[in-house]
């Protein structure tokens, strides 16, 4: 079922999106849909996005000025970049800004080793070392397809859930009222610490399911990393 594309209810937002692949790409079309104000960037230029940004009305520009303002960063890039976003990309978010990490740590298929994540760091609390912001992981277990396609509206019956997972209260709230909007359920998958129960290789990763089913695929994880998810 198409997702709605009613203007927001709870008021346009400045969001920076880092990132132009298939997730950064179809939460620009559906944040622009709902009336947001989006600034989207990639590593290629923003001349790049110039049929992104006509598409949707988004803004295209460098990622260095992607957060300028946003009280929404979205960053949607594999991890092996993260070292190399411009330094203090975050520095002209507006206070209290909510920092998304869409990441996933695929060292065999995409990434190389990084050892910090090998040795048992959660990947989001890695990616939030590097840019040196709080983070909420969402996201980073949905298909891409997902998110133009299965929002439904508050209430419905089976509606899919998302898991949610951070340590500032605030932002998680931000966030989780965000993926309301965008017409998913949430659940709140606790800390950081602990969002190794979201990670590639868990019963919850590309769970489609509802709220109690993400609640029972996040109590079902184990925290030893299978080996195709090992360097």
């Amino acid at each position: 079922m198409q997702a709605a594309q009613a203007p927001s209810e709870v008021g346009a937002m400045k969001i920076g999106i880092i990132g132009a692949g298939n997730i950064g790409g179809n939460l620009t079309r559906r944040l622009t849909a709902l009336g947001h104000e989006v600034s989207v960037a990639n590593s290629r230029g923003p001349e790049t996005l110039a049929d992104l940004a006509e598409e949707t009305g988004a803004t295209a520009v460098t990622a260095a000025e992607a957060a300028r303002d946003a009280q929404v960063v979205v960053v949607t890039i594999p991890l092996k970049a993260v070292p190399a976003l411009p330094a203090g990309f975050l520095d002209a978010a507006a206070e209290g800004a909510a920092v998304i990490d869409t990441g996933n740590y695929y060292p065999q298929q995409r990434d190389g080793r990084i050892a910090a994540i090998e040795d048992g760091l959660p990947e989001s609390r890695w990616t939030e070392t590097q840019i040196g912001h709080p983070v909420i992981k969402a996201f980073n277990g949905t298909y891409a397809q997902d998110i133009i396609t299965r929002g439904l509206p508050a209430g419905t019956a089976n509606r899919q859930a998302l898991p949610v997972a951070g340590d500032d209260a605030a932002a998680k709230a931000a966030v989780r009222e965000l993926i309301d909007e965008l017409g998913f359920d949430t659940v709140d998958a606790g800390g950081l610490d602990t969002s190794w129960r979201q990670q590639p290789g868990t019963p919850v990763y590309g769970n489609q399911g509802d709220a109690a089913a993400i609640e029972k695929a996040l109590a079902a994880a184990s925290p030893e990393r299978t080996a195709e998810w090992r360097a």
